[in-house]
């Protein structure tokens, strides 16, 4: 009886520490996808930096001010100016989704100014 106790409990112990060993590995594997896509180095770092303190990414504010293009500057002024004009609180809006507009267009505007910035740079050294 003890025996075949002992084989189950090996057994079980094998099957949770292999299920473990492979969660730990995806999560690994997609840490360095995130990585990869936040641009490594240097500009990753910022880039982390700057989702923090902005507190949503630049994709997240693409979404929510609805535009595709972050070199569409006109697109992004006139979605935001509806959007807010839209969430007025006077006009029976809600004020939290006008934050979120407010916070999306700041988010955008200075990934923008990152982008100038960077563009200069490589004129500058290239």
């Amino acid at each position: 009886m003890a025996k075949y106790l002992l084989q189950i409990l090996y057994q079980g112990s094998r099957l949770v520490g292999r299920a473990f060993l492979k969660a730990l590995r995806e999560e690994i594997n997609a840490s360095e996808e995130a990585a990869k896509r936040a641009g490594g180095g240097r500009r990753g770092a910022a880039s982390a930096a700057e989702n923090t303190r902005a507190g949503l990414t630049v994709e997240e504010a693409q979404k929510i001010l609805n535009v595709n293009n972050l070199e569409d500057v006109e697109q992004i002024k006139k979605n935001f100016e509806h959007l807010f004009q839209v969430n007025d609180r006077s006009r029976g809006g809600s004020f939290y989704l006008q934050s979120k507009v407010v916070r999306a267009k700041e988010r955008l505007d200075r990934e923008i100014e990152t982008m100038s910035k960077t563009k200069k740079e490589e004129i500058k050294n290239g």
